[in-house]
């Protein structure tokens, strides 16, 4: 989006409107990827664009999260630098969706044995496993992460040898409630789904409205979700992991026992007294958990308390009412949830864990976090959500726009320097010790609570009020406090905040814990229980902001990535575009100030050391030493790539380069001298291997001759090929006798036909390949507008099953006879014969599973083709000795019915292959291309060319192997040129019938429960919906905007100069793309052209914007 006309947020929207209705995602501001969530899949994620966007430049193909993840994965292992991406937005934008594709690309493209496999599916199968854990729907979301994730992978030499999966603030409260039209987590509904029926009757699991935790707002289905299916896949991950099926069981035991937890139901007794409404709700939770019932019930409904007098402590049971018994309820559930949360953290890290440490390791970050959100009803876990937000667009800030600035001053580089919103006033506001922000007044009124819940809310309130209201991005509120963050106004409930950022657990419900029969639950909770002490614990915001600074820490020790991700619509629908919502999303984070500095600025900038160590190989001054000052090593380098000076400046200690184009030459020189060296070590391997591998096949291929027929002198030694013919550049011959079909051999060869006067041979292609042995012929086009031209034709196939034996005779000669089935015989003259049997014997055994008899007699009997010699009937031909190497051949009288072939003798019939002979003469040939258009029917109403038969030198030489394209599905031109330009484009015994019972006891009181918990949806308010008010920070920008000068002083803009529009076609046939530098087209496309190539391969740019090769016959000029 740099190269915009105008630098505006409504251009920027409008561009990204017209991108996402025509599918396209993805685009750039410079090296910051933005992607627009489709709420739907995409058909650009497959192995085709894999293999597109690996190894090639940012500008060869179009934006995609593809190449941000190939220039990680590049940069990494070339410069040995730590790579991170930070992917940020708000709830919804799909930050989740480009992460996991992210760690697909790098597992696809990185190499490794077993161990690296290994790392790869840990990684991958971690993505499932987490979000059935750790997602949720959401009234933003329908697969919202309500945790934070940071995932490092590990290399050494470009493979992956290990991983670390660091986890952030669970949002907890989500077990226990949830807002109107949202659902818990995940793995709740997958489990009372998914699983197996007499799987859930022993875990006393059912429909996920029988459950209170659930069932708050009737809210069970998502959109794109299926439970049961999810299921299978979280299963499969657990297993790849590596939890054992008896670990995989005590996760379901506790998922369990959290559901039957909630539908304990407590009433007052007495004086304000709690107690459990009926027992038998205590059965089954106190069964999963392996804990006695009668302590379940009494660590519920009250609490030990500690009373010291001098050196005595008393310890006594205070009893609790409704209200305290539900809290610890919800807390025993809650706090069993995140540890088996953690748990399960803990578990894929230690699968991903390194085997052996080395030195050299480097890792990448991809950075995968909570967006920024806005509810009806915002509490403490939204508070600390967008707090980390506000932290994720400071690093981008210092990074992108403020850090960037600063080091053109500190190069000495001209700049004119370019105002922007620092948000890191509302962080301090959050985060500040002194003046105090809202966590250190948060964590203040907490410590002062001494035990006693009611009135802190107030408290905090009141004391917020008092000692931020100076702060211009802080508003009081009736309900709390509002903050105005960078992304928009979000007003906070006070009411739990104190409770939420204790977040202690409480000692009594340790015990119970540790008292438990299964070893799974206990080891959950390894605390050491010290009722004494009076250290005070570390509070959920302390703990928040220590990941947050340590999160920040960490991604600044490596080379950032940033991806910005924006939400169309609140519908959740493809195709939908609310431009006042994306148009607020562009303003906050700040996507024009963005483009203005990378237009201004410069695309790369590195230091003079490690430029030179990266582009040394340009120069052979430079490579592999260079002797001078590495400022002046660049600048030679420069020079030598012919990069002309105003495209770049040379800092104190930094080469500045201006336009991508130049960076994008500079790699392109350095990958094609890697290439050279590449390819010179490669023909040294491949000398010395086909050197080996040609023996090995001569000597096979003289087996099944040794002593039994002699040789040529000038084939005993010959290197085989296969292809004489070369049907790469044959397409059409090729499509004759089967074009995806392999071809084992193929020559030129002269069959023998038996006419009324004399001999007459006639030329054939022999081709043998899968599906049998084809002689492919040409005749002359006796109608239609081709008439009198040339055409290819199959005179004759010979199906495996078909043939019976093959003769030769036991003299140096070429003639090789095939026996077929009740049918006549075919009398062939192959140069290569031996190389052909040895052939033909391999591929027969292969298919068929038979070898193939070879005779060998100076005497053949074979059956003439019916229509050529006497009806069929059966003919001799005699091998004798003759005066030449090369076959006289005579026919002595019609009437005798036979031929006879006179040849010299030939070396001994017990020659072998030396291989000393080989070593001088083996080598890797590379035959000239042949003529693309020779032999082929042009299209309808085109002119036919002119045909041109390939010369007897041609037919021997050596055509490599290449991918073919498969016919259009569309009916087309004959004629399909092949060859292109190159471009880099996872007990105890239960209670009996327990679950019967309880739902029949339950079932009066769970319907009182909900009817009151819930309301129509209708009735709610929405508004939270909408697109948030800007606040004080969007004065802010707006204030700077009102700052800048008139461009230019308000002179008017040049004329721009008149660029030659490129030339126009139009697509007569449909053609689908059959390789990854191909472009489709669609009969009656207009698109633009880029470049004629003479091979017949076109280039141009379809509707699409995709760039690429199409044939050039399929499309005409408008």
């Amino acid at each position: 989006m740099t190269l915009l006309s105008e630098i505006k947020d409504s251009a920027i929207v409008e561009n990204l409107k017209k991108r996402f209705l025509n599918d396209w995602i993805f685009t750039y501001i410079g090296p910051v990827l933005i992607s627009v969530n489709p709420f739907k899949p995409m058909k650009y994620f497959t192995h085709k664009e894999i293999d597109l966007y690996q190894g090639a430049a940012q500008y060869e193909n179009p934006p995609h999260v593809y190449a941000l993840a190939d220039t990680m994965y590049r940069n990494m292992t070339i410069d040995n630098e730590n790579q991170c991406v930070i992917i940020s937005g708000e709830s919804g934008a799909g930050k989740t969706f480009v992460a996991k594709y992210i760690m697909s690309y790098l597992s696809q493209v990185s190499g490794g044995g077993q161990t690296a496999q290994q790392v790869k599916d840990v990684i991958l199968q971690s993505n499932p496993l987490l979000e059935a854990f750790g997602n949720a729907k959401t009234v933003r979301n329908n697969n919202s992460s309500r945790f934070g994730k940071y995932v490092e992978i590990l290399f050494d030499s470009g493979q992956p040898v290990g991983g670390k999966i660091s986890n952030f603030l669970l949002e907890k409260s989500r077990v226990v409630t949830q807002n109107p039209n949202e659902r818990g987590f995940h793995i709740f509904y997958q489990f009372c789904r998914g699983m197996p029926s007499e799987m859930r009757e022993d875990f006393g699991l059912t429909d996920p409205d029988y459950f209170n935790y659930l069932n708050l707002h009737q809210c069970y289905e998502v959109d794109g979700t299926d439970d049961v299916a999810d299921y299978a896949e979280t299963i499969t991950a657990m297993t790849t992991i590596g939890l054992i099926e008896e670990e995989q069981g005590n996760i379901v035991q506790i998922v369990a026992a959290i559901l039957h937890l909630g539908n304990i139901i407590f009433t007052e007794e007495g004086n304000d007294k709690a107690i459990v409404e009926n027992q038998e709700w205590l059965a089954f939770p106190a069964f999963l958990l392996q804990v006695e019932k009668a302590q379940l019930e009494k660590k519920l409904i009250s609490r030990v308390m500690e009373t010291r007098w001098g050196s005595k402590t008393e310890r006594l049971d205070v009893t609790s009412n409704v209200q305290q018994a539900e809290t610890t309820r919800d807390a025993l559930a809650k706090g069993l949830y995140a540890r088996l949360f953690d748990y399960l953290v803990k578990k894929t890290n230690e699968a991903m864990k390194m085997k052996t440490k080395s030195n050299g390791v480097l890792n990448l970050g991809i950075l995968d976090i909570y967006g920024f959100e806005i509810f009806q009803k915002n509490g403490f876990e939204q508070f600390c959500i967008n707090f980390v937000n506000e932290k994720l667009q400071q690093i981008f800030i210092e990074l992108t726009l403020k850090a960037e600035q600063e080091e053109y001053v500190q190069e000495g580089i001209q700049w004119t320097p370019i105002e922007y919103f620092n948000n890191a006033i509302v962080c301090q506001l959050i985060e500040e010790k002194r003046p105090p922000g809202v966590m250190a007044v948060l964590d203040d009124v907490c410590s002062s609570q001494h035990g006693v819940n009611e009135g802190a809310d107030t408290n905090l309130k009141s004391k917020l009020m008092e000692n931020c209201r100076k702060n211009q991005h802080f508003q009081d509120n009736a309900q709390g406090f509002a903050i105005h963050h960078y992304a928009g106004v979000v007003s906070y409930n006070v009411e739990g905040f104190c409770e939420r950022n204790k977040d202690v657990f409480n000692v009594d419900l340790i015990e119970l814990m540790q008292s438990s029969r299964c070893l799974f639950i206990k080891n959950l909770f390894p605390d050491v229980v010290d009722r004494s002490s009076k250290k005070r614990p570390i509070t959920a915001g302390a703990k928040i902001k220590s990941q947050a600074n340590d999160l920040v820490k960490s991604l600044m020790l490596c080379t950032p990535h940033y991806i910005r991700c924006i939400k169309p619509n609140e519908t959740k629908k493809p195709l939908d575009w609310e431009g006042v919502r994306v148009a607020h999303q562009v303003e906050y984070l700040g996507l024009k100030e963005n483009i203005r500095v990378r237009r201004a600025g410069f695309a790369y900038r590195r230091p003079f050391e490690k430029f030179l160590h990266r582009y040394a190989i340009l120069t052979k001054d430079t490579w592999n030493k260079w002797s001078g000052s590495p400022q002046n090593g660049v600048l030679h380098i420069m020079k030598s790539a012919k990069i002309r000076q105003d495209e770049f400046q040379m800092g104190q200690t930094k080469v500045f380069v201006k336009a991508p184009e130049s960076l994008f030459l500079l790699e392109e020189s350095r990958e094609k001298q890697f290439d050279h060296f590449a390819r010179i070590i490669q023909k040294a391997f491949q000398r010395y291997f086909n050197r080996q591998k040609f023996f090995r096949e001569k000597e096979q291929a003289a087996e099944f001759s040794y002593k039994k027929k002699q040789r040529r002198a000038h084939s005993l030694n010959r290197n085989f090929f296969a292809d004489y013919i070369g049907l790469e550049d044959k397409p059409s011959l090729k499509s004759l006798v089967g074009k995806r079909e392999k071809v084992e051999f193929a020559q030129t060869v002269n069959r023998y036909d038996k006419k009324l006067k004399g001999i007459k041979t006639a030329k054939r292609d022999l081709i043998l390949n899968g599906r049998g042995i084809f002689l492919v012929g040409r005749e002359l086009e006796k109608k239609g507008p081709n008439k009198g031209q040339e055409v290819e034709t199959v005179s004759r196939m010979i199906a495996f099953d078909q043939l019976s034996h093959v003769s030769l005779s036991t003299r140096q000669d070429d003639f090789v006879i095939l026996h077929v089935v009740n049918s006549y015989d075919s009398v062939l003259q192959i140069p290569f014969k031996t190389e052909f049997i040895s052939v033909l014997r391999r591929v027969v055994q292969n298919r068929v599973q038979r070898d193939v008899r070879v005779v060998f007699a100076d005497r053949v009997e074979f059956t003439s083709d019916k229509s050529r010699i006497g009806s069929g009937k059966k003919r001799l031909i005699f091998f004798e000795n003759g005066s030449s190497n090369q076959e006289q051949v005579s026919a002595p009288g019609l009437l005798k019915g036979e031929l006879r072939v006179a040849v010299k003798d030939g070396l001994p019939n017990t020659s072998k292959p030396i291989q000393a002979v080989i070593r001088l003469r083996a080598q890797v040939r590379v035959a000239p291309k042949m003529g693309l258009q020779s032999l082929v029917t042009p299209p309808t109403g085109q002119q036919p060319t002119n045909p041109r038969r390939v010369t007897p030198s041609q037919q021997s030489q050596v055509i490599r192997d290449a991918p073919v394209v498969p016919p259009p599905s569309h009916p087309a031109p004959a004629f399909q040129p092949r060859f292109r330009p190159s471009v880099k484009l996872q007990s105890t015994e239960r209670p009996t019938d327990l679950l019967a019972q309880l739902k029949r006891s339950q079932s009066s009181a769970s319907q009182i429960k909900r009817q009151e918990s819930s309301k129509p949806f209708p009735d709610q308010n929405m508004n939270y919906l909408q697109t948030p008010e800007g606040g004080q920070a969007l004065r802010l920008r707006d204030s700077i905007k009102g700052q800048r000068p008139l461009p230019a002083g308000g002179r008017p803009k040049p004329k721009l100069k008149q660029i030659n529009a490129r030339p126009k076609v139009r697509a007569l046939y449909e053609y689908k793309a059959q390789d990854v530098d191909e472009i489709d087209i669609s009969i009656g496309e207009e698109f633009d052209l880029v470049e004629e190539d003479e091979s017949g391969w076109w280039r141009g740019i379809n509707n699409m914007g995709q760039e690429g090769f199409f044939p050039g016959t399929y499309v005409t000029r408008v």
